[in-house]
């Protein structure tokens, strides 16, 4: 029995799929910043205690607890008298709208369709974190989408949401957009801020962590798009209205981008746990000559681990239970190949992309991937030996967990997926070329 679809009052995004009014109108009509004087107005102690309860989740990959970050960063105290101590650095809150992971194009239809879901989050979420100023980090090639996010923007600064003393609150918050520049690597929080402060986009070491020591050297707490948009709807509804869907652990509704071999590939806001059969059959069509004809999917994003059919035929989708098969939820981006697809082709360009886009501050990243893409390259045409196979998957371990951020490891879970579950591929060609010599 499937699962029932979200009505328009159980998702955060309403408007996912453009059919209303995107700007501040048609997001008023959808009950948009109603109840944000409410919110700017209770103690933010009780918004990360209530964040922490509803098993909010980053949505950008790593899948953190969103209430357990929030509560990293430096709260005011008072002194023996009861006077409040006020903070000796500015707090920052910077949204990363960077998304360049391929097969992941959630966050730009929120930004095209639904950008002032994230003007209300990042106004109460700048509230909460204490920080006067939020930075939003978009992706260079985003122009329509970071076109509408300054307008909404604007048009909440024209509506008093957004400036000094909000809705008479005494809050202040001001939001600037940045333009990225094309650098994969910037998705990664540390380098974003590197970036966001003009210099090259290269990870920091940590520690010390952007709470304590992020931009410009002040408390920062970064999170995705999707992450920081989910919060305000969070805050007003009882917690049920979020907790209600998904597994323990697993709350919420999630925006899965399905794409590839599939009928209707789309955006979709879904209850998390769902059965990946299930989202692919009930909201992408199908795919393409049924599931029968389903070679191998890619779950949550280039960079987590594939699928075999049998596998994608019984996983939910939620952190947990893809972490069981040894993959990840990540971006929840699923590309779906069936068996036309050349499954080595594939992860060979993928492998391309991360040689492509490491920044090289870290050996084994800058030589490694590269040796990675080039093996991937000669085995997946059949060109050298059946013990090259193995030599390729121990080079996957030398490099995973040895640099500085998680770059690399996604990097090389693609290509361990390919070898797990297609390593057969590699041999008949490796066979074939052998046998034609």
């Amino acid at each position: 029995m499937p699962l029932p679809r979200l009505k328009p009052e159980d998702k955060c995004f309403p408007n996912l799929d453009g059919a209303g009014d995107w700007s501040i109108k048609g997001y008023e009509k959808r009950g948009g910043y109603k109840g944000l004087k409410k919110l700017l107005q209770t103690p933010q102690l009780e918004h990360i205690e209530k964040l922490k309860q509803s098993g909010l989740r980053g949505r950008g990959g790593a899948g953190f607890p969103t209430g357990m970050k929030w509560s990293f960063m430096p709260q005011p105290k008072l002194d023996e008298k009861g006077k409040l101590i006020p903070l000796t650095k500015p707090s920052y809150l910077v949204c990363n709208a960077d998304e360049g992971e391929p097969g992941t194009c959630k966050d730009r239809d929120i930004l095209r369709y639904d950008p002032h879901t994230l003007v209300e989050g990042m106004i109460v979420g700048c509230y909460t974190l204490n920080a006067k100023v939020g930075y939003i980090y978009v992706r260079g090639e985003y122009y329509d989408e970071s076109s509408h996010l300054q307008q909404a923007i604007n048009e909440a600064y024209a509506s008093g949401y957004l400036g000094k003393n909000i809705m008479g609150t005494g809050v202040d918050v001001d939001l600037h957009v940045h333009l990225g520049a094309g650098a994969y690597i910037c998705g990664e929080e540390t380098a974003l801020l590197e970036s966001l402060e003009g210099k090259k986009g290269q990870p920091r070491l940590k520690p010390p962590f952007p709470a304590g020591f992020g931009l410009y050297g002040c408390p920062t707490t970064i999170n995705n798009v999707e992450t920081i948009a989910q919060v305000p709807p969070i805050l007003k509804n009882p917690l049920e209205w979020f907790t209600r869907w998904g597994r323990p652990g697993n709350s919420g509704t999630k925006i899965f981008s399905i794409s590839g071999s599939v009928n209707k590939p789309c955006n979709v806001e879904a209850p998390m746990s769902i059965p990946l059969r299930e989202l692919i059959e009930e909201y992408a069509g199908g795919v393409i000559g049924g599931w029968d004809n389903l070679q191998a999917i890619i779950p949550g994003g280039s960079s987590t681990p594939m699928l075999n059919a049998e596998t994608s035929g019984r996983v939910l989708m939620d952190f947990d239970a893809l972490k069981a098969e040894s993959t990840g939820l990540g971006t929840a981006a699923i590309v779906v190949m069936d068996k036309s697809v050349d499954v080595l082709r594939v992860m060979t360009r993928i492998a391309g992309f991360y040689h492509h886009e490491s920044c090289g501050q870290c050996t084994p990243c800058r030589e490694g991937v590269g040796w990675v893409h080039r093996l991937m390259e000669r085995l997946s045409q059949g060109d050298g030996t059946i013990d090259e196979l193995d030599q390729l998957f121990a080079l996957t371990k030398k490099i995973e967990g040895r640099t500085i951020c998680a770059f690399a490891d996604g990097a090389m879970w693609p290509t361990q997926g390919t070898l797990k579950h297609f390593r057969h591929l590699f041999e008949e060609r490796i066979k074939a070329k052998q046998s034609a010599a």
